[in-house]
């Protein structure tokens, strides 16, 4: 009697596979630069400056003249550029002030392709999924994969998905994973 593991195995996959196909590509790249918007969508992006850094430049610099504190605050700023797809699914992409893609994420009716927004990390996260599945004995639902270089929160089911992926070690100063969303 053939064993129902590598049946379903195969069915996950499969229907893995056939998800993906089916879901639009994104073309970002964390640790990397800003994705090319496909042409159905729809981009905006705005500048942040983390409260924390704002205050503590405010603290360093009291006394001192205010462009010394904007420089200072504005070092540590970081962009958010929002991408609407035609499905209607959103990815914010942040970018650090050196230009690299510190944190990603997204919500909507559809996944966004992983691969695709991890980049060299993806292979990283499939292992850190595939290890947590191990321990939970398999199983769909939410995964979090949290390791020191890459941190990844991703769940939902059909029709409303979300998740956050950041780099711990590119995060700027006053920005903590809790800050993409």
């Amino acid at each position: 009697m053939p064993s129902r593991v590598p049946r379903a195995v195969f069915r996950t996959t499969l229907a893995v596979s056939l998800l993906f196909s089916a879901i639009q590509s994104a073309h970002a790249v964390l640790g990397g630069s800003l994705m090319t918007p496909p042409a159905n969508a729809a981009t905006t992006s705005r500048n942040v400056t983390p409260v924390a850094v704002m205050h503590a430049a405010s603290a360093e610099t009291s006394g001192a003249s205010g462009a010394s504190s904007s420089s200072a605050a504005s070092s540590s700023s970081y962009t958010v550029q929002e991408t609407t797809y035609g499905n209607g699914t959103i990815v914010r992409e942040y970018q650090a002030a050196n230009g690299t893609v510190f944190g990603i994420a997204w919500h909507g009716p559809q996944m966004p392709h992983l691969a695709d927004l991890l980049g060299t990390y993806f292979p990283q996260y499939v292992a850190g999924v595939q290890a947590v599945r191990a321990v939970r004995g398999g199983g769909h639902g939410p995964v979090a994969v949290e390791q020191s270089g890459l941190v990844v929160h991703s769940g939902g089911h059909m029709g409303a998905f979300a998740g956050q992926a950041w780099l711990p070690q590119a995060l700027p100063d006053g920005v903590s994973g809790s800050d993409i969303q």
